[in-house]
């Protein structure tokens, strides 16, 4: 899941704030942890790293692994998260501010696990299609409150002249009484 390994999501629009993508024998991000596995040095993260870095809590990402959408490794009973289960972490949230429900951001990043043998065509296809479905949604969304705030201008101008009325009933009458 490295760039330039098929398709380079970090390519697509920022879509959640997030830290610039780091090359391979760039520094780790804050927060990673650096472990020593078969006399490389690779880059790990444990549950609360992940968590602090995306602004999530701990028991999402759980429920995101038990869902299948992140596979840490365990040493006892702690998570080690690997830069591949962060890229996935990263690529849902992009796909949960786009209102992506999980099933479909999980469908889309197993395509993206399948880009070095189809290509990346299938994947853009799909989200394509996912982001022309949003954009659809959000427009009649968009319809939708436009018609409320305009409903609510409505109601807000009969009020006004209901009790501009009442002030000007009001108004006569205060003159007409005896003075004290």
């Amino acid at each position: 899941m490295e760039t330039g390994t098929g398709t380079d999501m970090d390519a697509l629009p920022n879509l959640v704030e997030q830290p610039a993508p780091a090359s391979r024998g760039a520094s780790a991000p804050a927060g990673a942890g650096r472990r020593r596995q078969a006399g490389a040095v690779k880059e790990t993260f444990h549950i609360s790293d992940l968590a602090r870095e995306f602004g999530i809590t701990p028991r999402t990402i759980r429920f995101w692994e038990d869902i299948g959408l992140l596979f840490p490794q365990r040493e006892g009973q702690t998570r080690i998260f690997s830069r591949r289960d962060r890229t996935r972490l990263k690529l849902a949230l992009r796909g949960k501010r786009l209102g992506l429900s999980l099933a479909e951001i999980k469908e889309m990043i197993d395509m993206y696990d399948t880009v070095h043998t189809e290509g990346e065509r299938p994947q853009l296809l799909k989200f394509l299609d996912l982001l022309a479905e949003r954009r659809a949604a959000f427009e009649r969304q968009r319809e939708d409150i436009e018609a409320v705030l305009d409903e609510i201008a409505g109601y807000e101008e009969v009020c006004r002249e209901l009790l501009a009325r009442e002030a000007a009933a009001d108004t006569p009458a205060k003159n007409l009484a005896p003075a004290g």
